[in-house]
């Protein structure tokens, strides 16, 4: 199971700050990281931003404003944060949140860089509204 090998910190501190809107975690290697919630919602490790494999991501615009409006335990391993835009599906586990935490600077400039080239964009006001699914998308 993520998050229980030897080798992963825990953590020791879990405090979100709603103000700034940042998680800030620190571990027992000394280690502490403060991840933008806009952040830990776009790099969620659910199936609906990750996919099921290898090229199936979703990428996410329209996060800069989100909130974590409440933080899950899950076992002794992982917490599952519940976003303002209805996203609670991500299980973050230590490791996965360490990793974050440590390749915070290459994944936000990747994560910029394809919003980029997608011509997407951070703004909610600005992302169009999602296509109709199925049918001809009219009202009968």
């Amino acid at each position: 199971m993520a998050g229980l090998d030897s080798n992963t910190p825990i953590p020791t501190e879990i405090i979100l700050h709603s103000s700034s809107k940042r998680l800030e975690i620190a571990f027992d290697d000394g280690s502490r990281f403060f991840l933008p919630f806009e952040y830990l919602r776009v790099y969620s490790p659910s199936a609906e931003v990750r996919g099921h494999g290898r090229g199936q991501e979703t990428l996410q615009q329209g996060k800069r404003d989100v909130d974590v409006v409440n933080l899950v335990p899950v076992g002794n391993y992982a917490i599952k944060p519940e976003f303002s835009d209805g996203h609670d599906s991500g299980l973050y586990s230590w490791d996965y949140l360490y990793m974050l935490g440590r390749d915070q600077e290459e994944l936000w400039a990747d994560y910029l860089a394809r919003l980029e080239r997608a011509g997407g964009t951070r703004d909610p006001a600005l992302v169009p509204p999602p296509a109709p699914r199925g049918g001809c998308g009219h009202h009968h």
